[in-house]
């Protein structure tokens, strides 16, 4: 296998992807610096994450970290009605973990010495040797590989396609957290060792427990749920995606940061339409927080020795649970890819990108067309196999 001792690569942006292609390449050989632009260690905000194969396979197959210790798990997928009644449950394991959880478990593998913070990646440049990045700051660094792993808002996605634009789903996705102890013993019982769904006209929640930040116990646990409402694009998504400061999101509206008006809003409907156990959750959330559910999907992911990574390349509505997955998924091709080159970066990125885009190109169609059963065609069935979540197909 080929390794790449004394050659250098930067991943621009820290978050799980990042981190997790910053281990892959450091496993082949790179001397590899990981640049965020966030001035500080990053913070979840409580959410939650549905683990798959490809997201825990570094702390499976690399890792000295025990990966029961980051994550909860349920045995049952269950559909509640607007009374808590279960119009629907099978028998199947999922596991779950929290976004902080799993970001400073990989964190912890990778240490702080080349992990640099507040560095805002603002253009680059490349030749047939290497590739310099500018930052906002002034900086620049040089490098045999750059990998982009800088979200749904990648600046070098711009560049490499420019015609990959984002395309606004029609609907947000209300997220939150409440301590599983602090609920009534009837929402406890109902939601117990199950992830729960409810459907409603033109919209659904899911919820799941996931890890907090003292352990897995159920004295730490937290109830996680993401509820899918739809907001027609134009002033009333702009009128919401304002904060309390005065600025205007494109992406989320933070913890605390949501206008109170809108929360009121969603609490009063959320106590109408869902029963007892669920509504419970969604109105105790003392701090609940909008995200935009976006779309957009770069033509290329490769281009000379730069690569986008997960949702810097394509970044999909969340229904099939595979965002994390993905961008796994896409640091491990790369891995193999770079390890079968025999030193030729170019080459590796090449054979890497074709599987990439066609697995990206899949998972968009299949959740656009879960989340248009759902939000708009009213034809999401409870216990529908091809509602699964999976990476690469339901259930998979």
């Amino acid at each position: 296998m080929t390794s790449y001792a004394g050659a250098r690569a930067l991943v621009i942006g820290g978050s799980i992807g990042g981190l997790t292609t910053a281990l892959l390449l450091r496993d082949v050989g790179f001397d590899v610096t990981v640049l965020e632009r966030t001035p500080a260690v990053l913070d979840g905000r409580g959410s939650g994450i549905v683990l798959q194969p490809d997201t825990l396979r570094w702390f499976t197959e690399r890792s000295r970290q025990n990966p029961a210790a980051l994550s909860t798990s349920t045995r049952w997928v269950q559909y509640l009605d607007g009374t808590d009644t279960v119009v629907h449950r099978e028998e199947r394991t999922w596991s779950y973990t929290a976004w902080g959880t799993f970001y400073r478990a990989l964190l912890d593998d990778f240490g702080l010495d080349r992990y640099v913070l507040g560095e805002f990646a603002a253009g680059f440049d490349q030749d047939e040797n290497g590739v310099q990045v500018r930052f906002v700051s002034g900086r620049t660094e040089r490098a045999d590989l750059v990998v982009f792993a800088d979200g749904i808002t990648s600046m070098a996605r711009g560049r490499i396609d420019p015609t990959a634009t984002m395309s606004y789903s029609g609907y947000v996705g209300w997220r939150g957290t409440v301590p599983e102890h602090a609920l009534s013993a009837h929402a406890r019982a109902t939601l117990a060792d199950a992830i729960s769904y409810t459907v409603v006209p033109n919209s659904h929640i899911t919820m799941y427990p996931i890890p907090g930040e003292n352990g897995v116990g159920p004295a730490d646990r937290l109830m996680n749920y993401v509820w899918y409402r739809n907001v027609p694009a134009g002033p009333d998504l702009s009128e919401m995606l304002v904060d309390k400061r005065g600025f205007t999101g494109s992406v989320s509206i933070h913890p605390g940061q949501v206008q109170d008006r809108f929360v009121d809003e969603m609490r009063a409907t959320a106590a109408q339409v869902f029963g007892p156990a669920i509504a419970e959750v969604v109105t105790g959330t003392a701090t609940p927080y909008v995200q935009v559910v976006q779309d957009v999907r770069s033509s290329k992911m490769a281009d000379g020795r730069v690569a986008l990574i997960g949702d810097a390349a394509c970044a999909a509505r969340p229904h099939a649970a595979a965002g994390t997955a993905k961008a796994a998924a896409d640091a491990w091709a790369l891995h193999d890819a770079l390890q079968q080159s025999d030193g030729d970066i170019t080459a590796a990125l090449r054979k890497w990108e074709p599987a990439q885009l066609a697995l990206s190109a899949a998972l968009l169609e299949r959740v656009v067309d879960m989340g248009e059963r759902a939000q708009f065609r009213g034809t999401w069935t409870p216990g529908d196999p091809s509602l699964r979540f999976g990476l690469y197909a339901p259930g998979r």
